[in-house]
């Protein structure tokens, strides 16, 4: 079996996804934290973009997290979380990088110093929100029904930063009145995979990231 290292940054909801899909397939890896604003040579020289996560699969790495995703569950020995169908596969993947995008407003949301921001960017994300809403399994509680899937590792990290959000920022109303998102937000940040995936005082380390730049939401954090 070959050898896994996660190179990450301790607060990327990139990084926590491929580490959340590790925990469900309970593989055995090591974590290679870095600081971002000090990135080393060794770590340029295997990310091109300077981005995490990377995995190294012994001496080879492998960088871009959906296909970090896709190469963790090619080979594992436990169920595979993309259909086996190419139709199937071929919309998961889909509503994967539709919530790409959802984490970059998430990051905007997060980190602007003004209001005004905040509450536009705020309303976008309810319409994503109300667009997934439209899709998801009626029975739950995960996308497809009783069974977790990938869509569900990969939404799992951006549902709990905007949980934080809103304790930080309640009037923001992210999850107010569309209950099926609210739920599958639950069921997943419940799930061990979820919090076995980060470092135990990450929302504090969040909510001082945040309040040092300056961030709206987090101007009365507590440091």
């Amino acid at each position: 079996m070959s050898s896994l290292n996660l190179v990450s940054f301790d607060a990327c909801p990139f990084v926590q996804r491929a580490a959340i899909l590790l925990e469900e397939q309970g593989r055995e890896y090591d974590i290679t934290y870095i600081d971002l604003r000090n990135k080393p040579e060794w770590f340029l020289a295997i990310s091109p973009s300077g981005k995490v996560p990377v995995l190294k699969v012994d001496d080879t790495s492998i960088f871009e997290s959906a296909v970090i995703l896709e190469y963790l569950d090619e080979t594992t020995e436990q169920g595979r979380l993309l259909p086996s169908d190419p139709l199937g596969r071929a919309q998961q993947r889909m509503w994967i990088t539709y919530i790409s995008n959802i984490m970059g407003k998430a990051w905007q949301l997060q980190s602007s110093s003004e209001e005004e921001p905040v509450r536009n960017v705020a309303k976008e994300i309810r319409g994503h929100f109300e667009e997934l809403a439209k899709n998801i399994s009626e029975s739950g509680p995960y996308w497809s029904g009783e069974n977790y899937s990938m869509v569900d590792a990969s939404i799992a990290p951006i549902l709990q930063r905007l949980t934080w959000a809103e304790t930080l920022e309640p009037s923001l109303g992210l999850f107010e009145g569309i209950p099926k998102i609210a739920a599958w937000r639950d069921a997943l940040l419940a799930r061990p995979s979820t919090t076995s995936s980060i470092v135990p005082d990450l929302e504090q380390r969040s909510g001082h990231m945040l309040h040092s730049m300056n961030s709206w939401i987090a101007r009365n954090f507590a440091v």
